[in-house]
């Protein structure tokens, strides 16, 4: 390693020495030269794509299947574009690293009027403050270094999104590289893993029936395996939250099914509501989560661990690392058990008995949709009732799940399909997304062509924003309908089809399958009134609360 090298290069080997191998955005000329810097680093693959949301929500998901992510755009104009991505990613603790140009630093002597400039310099600076673990400017060549290993450092341990801006005219500064800047290790106050680890045991071995309620923490921490492996050997079952849907194999004997109060399986709501000792591991207990808070749990006979805090029952424990607290447990001294009869979520039929001529369903596309899905496909879905349909599909393995289900920003599937399948080319994405959510960011079905990525997707389109029509209804709820299945002979690319029936839509699933050069869109005419029943009980949950 020479003893010097510029700032942006010592930027870019920090992300790839961290598996990021993709870096999404926009170009602008206060990036323009540190987008030529990314372009000529072999190894390193700039992702271009049509919006700078499409480029937050690509990093995004990305991040949730690599473990980091980056995504790279202009001052302000570009910036503050995604800050609603970015806001999702620190809601939904998903490390991305957002890169953005600014003004040179020599550009701003005397507080000149540039373009693209909002108030002050740094406001855009102070904006991303708001919701990153950390930031910084990099206007000084001798501590840029420190300062960038600083900030990934904070995006790897807290699992949420951090900002980076660079001026245009520090990108080829040369910057001190002959050694690196080491963060301290944290680690847990022994004695309180001790105490902590030991009340759990004591609490589990009282009970009669311990249930794991695992949520998003165990997918952002990598502790799938640590969960699984605890669950086994203790003998204790596991269901997940909506957010954290694909924690584990859904196909595991031990898998309840998500938990989700009143909205979900009843089954499930009984087996878990009647626990006494429910082991919450990494979930957030948020409205959506929770069944819009039809949840009953007792805090009394709970054991709740998050990256933030431990707490047993009501005994609160602060300096317990979270992923030291969940892979203690395995060795902790819980006797095993055997599990009775648990519920287990509807084994799929691939092909559901009915009328091929009969009108398609929302109810009878996620049965048929439940016998498509493989062992290599990532289930991607938009918030409405491709997310509520979902909840009952049976996921094959580990992290094959991602949806933004408690910010819950419209727009996600679609651009969240390149970040998923780049992350990770063995699996290919099933795209889930309604008419209005797909016609926020549906136009990165051209990046998808653009680097030969072949996701299906299916576009529920029920004519306008169902997911609002029960609590409220009114024109505002309406879109202009699109001929979805059309859009490939405008990009000259993928595949269409447009289904009305059972029929139909078995030979589009087949054809889509069979097509691996590209994408393929099936655009799924609904009824206007036409819900999933999940949606219809969360729906009339919603509407109590708006008529209040």
């Amino acid at each position: 390693m020479t003893a010097s090298k510029t700032i942006g290069d010592y930027l870019i080997e920090q992300l790839q020495g961290h598996g990021v191998d993709h870096v999404f955005g926009i170009p602008g000329d206060y990036v323009l030269s540190f987008f030529d810097l990314m372009a000529r680093h072999e190894s390193l693959s700039l992702i271009n794509t049509c919006d700078e949301q499409g480029a937050g929500f690509a990093a995004d998901a990305y991040a949730r299947v690599r473990g980091l992510g980056a995504v790279c755009v202009t001052y302000c104009v570009g910036g503050l574009k995604i800050a609603n991505t970015t806001a999702q990613a620190f809601a939904e603790k998903s490390p991305v690293v957002v890169i953005s140009g600014a003004p040179g630093v020599e550009e701003r002597l005397n507080d000149p009027m540039l373009h693209h400039k909002v108030k002050e310099f740094d406001t855009q600076l102070r904006v991303f403050q708001e919701f990153t673990v950390a930031t910084a400017l990099l206007d000084n060549p001798d501590t840029a270094p420190a300062e960038i290993d600083r900030v990934i450092h904070a995006a790897l341990r807290y699992k949420r999104p951090v900002y980076i801006e660079i001026p245009r005219d520090m990108v080829t500064k040369e910057c001190p590289a002959h050694h690196t800047h080491p963060q301290a290790e944290e680690t847990s106050d022994p004695e309180s893993l001790k105490e902590a680890l030991a009340e759990t045991a004591e609490l589990i071995n009282e009970a009669e029936r311990p249930v794991i309620l695992a949520g998003v923490e165990i997918h952002r921490f990598g502790l799938q395996p640590q969960l699984l492996g605890f669950a086994r050997k203790m003998g204790i079952p596991v269901a997940s939250t909506i957010l954290g849907k694909s924690v584990i194999s859904e196909k595991s004997p031990l898998y309840l099914g998500i938990y989700e109060g009143a909205t979900g399986r009843e089954e499930v709501r009984d087996y878990v509501e009647s626990s006494d000792c429910l082991i919450i591991l990494g979930a957030f207990m948020t409205d959506l989560n929770l069944g819009v808070y039809t949840a009953d749990i007792d805090p009394g006979r709970s054991i709740y661990a998050i990256s933030e805090r431990v707490s047993i029952k009501h005994h609160h424990y602060d300096d317990i690392l979270f992923e030291e607290f969940v892979s203690g447990l395995y060795e902790t001294n819980i006797q095993p058990r055997t599990p009775g009869t648990l519920p287990q979520p509807p084994t799929p039929d691939p092909v559901p008995a009915g009328n091929g001529n009969d009108p398609i369903t929302a109810k009878r596309l996620f049965e048929r949709l439940n016998g498509f899905l493989k062992n290599n496909t990532v289930v991607i879905a938009d918030v409405g009732d491709t997310l509520f349909g979902a909840n009952d599909l049976l996921i094959h393995e580990a992290t094959e799940f991602l949806s933004p289900a408690y910010y819950a920003s419209l727009g996600f599937a679609v651009p969240a399909a390149i970040g998923a399948q780049l992350a990770n080319p063995r699996h290919r994405p099933l795209v889930l997304t309604g008419d209005g959510s797909f016609q926020m960011t549906g136009m990165e079905l051209s990046t998808l062509a653009l680097f030969k990525l072949n996701p299906i997707i299916i576009v529920l389109d029920n004519k306008g924003y169902s997911t609002e029509r029960p609590m409220l209804d009114g024109p505002f709820n309406d879109i202009l309908p699109w001929n979805f299945s059309r859009i490939p002979e405008v990009l000259s690319a993928g595949k269409g089809f447009h289904v009305t029936t059972e029929a139909q839509l078995d030979r589009a699933l087949d054809n889509a399958e069979a097509y691996q050069d590209g994408f393929s869109l099936i655009h799924v005419s609904i009824g206007r009134d036409d819900r999933s029943p999940a949606l219809l009980r969360l729906s009339e949950r919603l509407a109590q609360r708006v008529r209040k």
